[in-house]
């Protein structure tokens, strides 16, 4: 149990407006600081930031900064040094923290200022304190405790609204809760000494894929996210030293990372990643089974001529063929297993199917489980019919497109992201991905590649789920480069 003692006592309340939400793209234009050390008032610190570039008129509309306020401002570069003074030794603390932090380490870094700390997100805390609520916004937050602000959505205004918060939660949650809570938020994001000091500060918090390597560079594991930082923290957070992560975790030497514009491109790389490099650590990687389908075939037997079922590998059958087929399964056995799960739930003969030889009737009719195809009493043009209709949901799906194309993913941070700015255009020819590209030579390449006619197994169900999520795609025709959605 975390004690009293165990809260920090050295805090700056921090909170920023900026011309945007991507800390890559977008500048700060205001930066307020309340420093409390020991529970007592240290300072209250603000400035308007010349962002040296234009305020978007939405911006403007929330924040009420405009381009004229901070014409005559700094820049942050000439106020650096003193914020981070302001900064130096305490807890990092503001409402969704990272957005925060990540906006001023990267105006430190383009003033060649090295900034770290802990940092404590109040939006964390208040999910742990208080999980029965849904919304911990800034506003939810000051509507549930009765906080007010005179200056809403600048940045003093709003960072002593997230002290009047801390204030408030040191009267009335019991200190053991408050310190456990506190802990949990701050280890959040705490990587073990063996790696290098500081990469916690440098993850991403957007989609990605990544690696880790053990002593001498062996590839161990290869993961994927939609929130690189998060993700790979929450490796070495395992505190079972045998448990999976416990044990990949104390073997890392080195993290590296590939950010994508989505999640459509952590999947496609982390797929190409696990198929080349056979990482340690990922199951699927060791042993790679043949995967198989399901093909309906004409079987004779002494019951006649029937519509049955074959287990097949899939690079047996070629494209056009296997849009007559059903499912995808890791292994000859699996899908021998599934046409039986099949024929179980669909009260279907496994004579019929192939599934049983010898006279008489089938296992399945002695326990009520097949309707008498295999007797007669259900004639093999009807079995036929409701094999058919039991099949029909794994049916694999044809080539939605023409040819070879190139579909569009953007940044959501963006959202109207342009092609060479936070977009990614991933080239498949049929169920094949080719690669991904983010500017004009790279998608040329792609364009010119030879065709395999291969069938990718994780790409087909990839794009399938893909698909289902995103019925709106946006995508290139690669045979003319007609521009299509």
């Amino acid at each position: 149990m975390a004690a009293a003692e165990d809260l920090p006592q050295d805090l700056v309340f921090v909170d920023l407006e900026t011309t945007g939400g991507n800390a890559v793209h977008d500048r700060i234009t205001e930066v307020a600081l309340v420093r409390v050390r020991n529970g007592e008032l240290v300072e209250e610190w603000s400035s308007l930031v010349n962002p040296e570039r234009p305020i978007p008129p939405y911006i403007e509309t929330f924040t009420g900064i405009s381009d004229a306020m901070v014409a005559g401002a700094p820049r942050f570069a000439e106020i650096a040094a003193a914020v981070r003074e302001k900064l130096k030794g305490a807890v990092f603390v503001a409402h969704n923290a990272r957005f925060d932090y990540s906006f001023l380490r990267r105006e430190f870094s383009e003033a060649d200022i090295v900034f770290s700390a802990q940092v404590l997100c109040t939006v964390k805390l208040s999910r742990r304190l208080f999980p029965e609520f849904v919304r911990h916004n800034l506003d939810a937050v000051m509507e549930r405790n009765g906080l007010s602000c005179s200056a809403r959505h600048r940045a003093m205004g709003d960072a002593k609204v997230i002290h009047d918060f801390w204030r408030k939660l040191h009267r009335e949650v019991p200190q053991s809760q408050l310190s456990a809570a506190v802990q949990s938020v701050l280890g959040a994001y705490k990587l073990p000494a063996h790696l290098p000091p500081g990469l916690a500060d440098e993850l991403p918090e957007g989609p990605g894929v990544y690696r880790f390597f053990g002593e001498e560079d062996v590839l161990l594991y290869v993961g994927k996210s939609n929130s690189l930082r998060t993700r790979i923290c929450r490796h070495f957070a395992a505190d079972d030293a045998e448990s999976k992560d416990g044990t990949l975790g104390s073997r890392v030497r080195r993290v590296d990372w590939l950010q994508t514009a989505g999640e459509l491109g952590a999947m496609l790389r982390s797929a190409e990643l696990l198929r080349t490099q056979r990482p340690l650590f990922n199951l699927r990687a060791k042993a790679k089974a043949r995967p198989h389908t399901l093909r309906p075939i004409v079987a004779r037997s002494g019951m006649g001529e029937s519509q049955s079922v074959e287990a097949i590998a899939i690079d047996a059958v070629d494209l056009e063929g296997l849009t007559q087929c059903f499912g995808v399964f890791h292994s000859h056995k699996d899908a021998g297993k599934a046409l039986s799960d099949i024929a179980r739930a669909h009260q279907l003969c496994r004579k019929a199917l192939g599934l049983e030889d010898g006279a008489g009737s089938c296992l399945g009719f002695q326990f009520g489980k097949c309707r008498g195809a295999c007797i007669g009493k259900e004639t093999l043009i009807l079995h036929g019919t409701r094999l058919k209709l039991a099949l029909a949901s794994l049916k694999l799906k044809a080539w939605p497109f023409p040819g070879r194309i190139a579909l569009r993913e953007r940044d959501p941070t963006t959202g109207t992201a342009v092609f060479l700015r936070s977009a990614d255009l991933h080239v498949f020819d049929r169920w094949a991905y080719l690669g991904t590209a983010r500017n004009e030579e790279e998608l040329s390449a792609l364009r010119a590649r030879d065709s395999s006619d291969a069938f990718e197994v994780d790409i087909y169900r990839t794009l399938i789920r893909y698909f289902a999520k995103h019925p709106k795609l946006d995508w290139i025709d690669l045979r003319d480069r007609t521009l299509c959605t």
